[in-house]
C-alpha cells in the first residue's frame, strides 16, 4: 500500500500541538516525527480530525481520531502520531481518560526530545492527579523530578498525591525537606507546606509540632486566625504554668484578641492583684472604648472595677517610696522587678526599667525566666525594641515562658514596635 509523507498535514499537527488544559500544562508539538511515513487511510483520519479540531468541534474530532484505532497493523510511528493528535484533542474536549491513555503511550514510546518528554511526564502526572489516581500521580511526579524536571510548582501536587495515596509519612518528609530548603535559602516556606505540617502534627497529637507550624505560619504568612490558634494551643502544651495567665492576656491584648467582657474583667483584676493598677486601668479603659465594659446590667460592676484600679493606684503612689526602699534593701529581687514593671506601665519607663534590671542582678529570683520575660515586655512598652528582643531571646523556661518570649519577638518584628 502506498504511503504518504505527512508534509501536507504536518502544518495541521503543528498548529494543533498539545493545547492541554491549564491544570495539565501546555506543551508545544514537535513536528519532527510528523514527517515520518504514514499510510493514506491513517493520514486521512488524522487530517479530518485536525480540521474538526480547528473548527472547535472537539468531541467530533475525538470521535474521528478514535477511528484510527480500528486500522490494523499500525507502525510505531503511526501510533505515535495518532496519540499525539488524540492528546491535543482530548485536552480541548476535557476527556481526561483519553488524555491519560495518549500520554501513557507517548511517554512509553520515548520518542520526544528530553525537554518535551519531561513535559509529557508532567502532563501525565497532572492527568492522574485530576483523575484521583493519586498513587500513579505521585510516582509520575517523582519520575518527573528524578529525570531532571525543575518546575517546583508541581511539588505541592506531588506531596498531596503521596498523602492522598496513603503515603502520608513520605509526604511529610518531603514537606519538611522543602521547608528546610526554603528557610536555608532565606525564602518563606509555602503556606500549603506549613498547613500540611500543622495538620499532620494535629493528627499525630504532636502539640509541640503543631505550635512550631503555627509559629512559622505567623512569621511568614501573618494572619489573625493563626495567632488565635497558637495562643489557644499554648495552654494545652505539657508543662504549661497557670501562673502565666496574666502574661498570656498581655500578649492577647497587644494582638487585639481580648474582646469579651469577661476577659477584660479577668485580666484587669489579675493586674490589680499582681500590683499593677496602672496596667489594670489601661485594660479597663480599652474595655470601655470597645463597648465591652460600661454597658448592660453589669455596668455598675464595671464601674466598681474601674474605681478599684484607681484606688489601688492612689495607694501604690502613696507607699511607693517606702516600698522601693524596702525592695532595694532586700536580698531578693522580686520587689524591685514588680515596682519597676508597675512604673513602666505607668509611663515611667527609664525609672522602671532601671529598677527591673537591678532586681534581676540580685540573682535570687524564684522565677528567673518570668523576670526576663517581664523585662522584655516592659522594654517593648518603652519603645526599646532591639533591647527587648535581646532580652526575650534569653528566656529559656519550658513552662511556657520561652514560648511566650518567642511570640513576643514575632509580634515585635511584625508590629514594628
Amino acid at each position: 500500500m502506498k504511503q504518504l509523507r505527512l508534509s501536507r498535514i504536518a502544518v495541521l499537527v503543528a498548529a494543533i500541538g498539545f493545547a492541554a488544559a491549564p491544570e495539565l500544562t501546555n506543551i508545544a508539538a514537535n513536528t519532527a516525527h510528523a514527517e515520518e511515513a504514514m499510510r493514506p487511510e491513517i493520514g486521512r483520519i488524522v487530517q479530518a480530525a485536525g480540521e474538526l479540531y480547528k473548527a472547535k468541534k472537539y468531541k467530533d474530532a475525538l470521535a474521528k481520531i478514535h477511528e484510527a484505532d480500528s486500522v490494523s497493523g499500525k507502525t510505531v510511528n503511526e501510533n505515535f502520531t495518532i496519540e499525539r493528535m488524540r492528546l491535543s484533542i482530548a485536552s480541548a474536549a476535557g476527556d481526561n481518560d483519553a488524555v491519560i491513555r495518549s500520554a501513557e503511550a507517548i511517554v512509553a514510546a520515548a520518542k520526544l526530545p528530553s525537554k518535551d518528554q519531561l513535559q509529557m511526564i508532567q502532563v501525565l502526572a497532572n492527568a492522574y492527579y485530576k483523575a484521583g489516581n493519586y498513587s500513579k500521580a505521585a510516582s509520575t511526579y517523582n519520575r518527573y523530578f528524578a529525570e531532571g524536571g525543575t518546575d517546583q510548582s508541581l511539588r505541592p501536587y506531588m506531596i498531596q498525591a503521596m498523602n492522598q495515596g496513603g503515603d502520608s509519612s513520605k509526604a511529610l518528609k518531603e514537606v519538611m525537606a522543602d521547608m528546610a530548603a526554603d528557610e536555608k535559602a532565606g525564602r518563606a516556606p509555602s503556606l500549603s507546606n506549613l498547613e500540611f505540617y500543622a495538620n499532620a502534627a494535629l493528627k499525630q497529637k504532636d502539640m509541640a509540632g503543631y505550635s512550631t507550624a503555627l509559629e512559622k505560619m505567623i512569621t511568614y504568612h501573618n494572619k489573625k486566625e493563626y495567632w488565635v490558634n497558637l495562643l489557644n494551643n499554648i495552654e494545652r502544651k505539657p508543662g504549661y504554668s497557670e501562673r502565666l495567665k496574666l502574661d498570656l492576656y498581655r500578649l492577647k491584648i497587644a494582638l487585639g484578641q481580648v474582646t469579651k467582657t469577661s476577659d477584660f474583667m479577668d485580666s484587669s483584676l489579675m493586674a490589680i492583684q499582681a500590683g499593677f493598677p496602672a496596667e489594670a486601668s489601661k485594660i479597663i479603659d480599652a474595655g470601655y472604648k470597645a463597648g465591652a465594659l460600661g454597658a448592660g446590667t453589669d455596668a455598675e460592676r464595671h464601674k466598681r472595677l474601674r474605681d478599684m484600679a484607681t484606688k489601688a493606684q492612689v495607694e501604690a503612689d502613696k507607699g511607693m517610696a517606702a516600698a522601693q526602699a524596702d525592695a532595694q534593701q532586700s536580698k531578693e529581687g522580686t520587689g524591685l522587678l514588680n515596682i519597676g514593671y508597675a512604673n513602666v506601665t505607668a509611663g515611667k519607663f527609664d525609672q522602671g526599667l532601671a529598677m527591673m534590671e537591678e532586681g534581676i542582678k540580685k540573682d535570687s529570683l524564684k522565677h528567673v525566666d518570668d523576670a526576663k520575660l517581664h523585662l522584655g515586655i516592659a522594654q517593648l512598652q518603652a519603645g526599646k525594641k532591639a533591647a527587648a528582643i535581646k532580652t526575650l531571646k534569653t528566656v529559656q523556661g519550658n513552662d511556657g515562658t520561652a514560648d511566650l518570649a518567642r511570640y513576643w519577638i514575632i509580634y515585635a518584628n511584625q508590629s514594628g514596635k
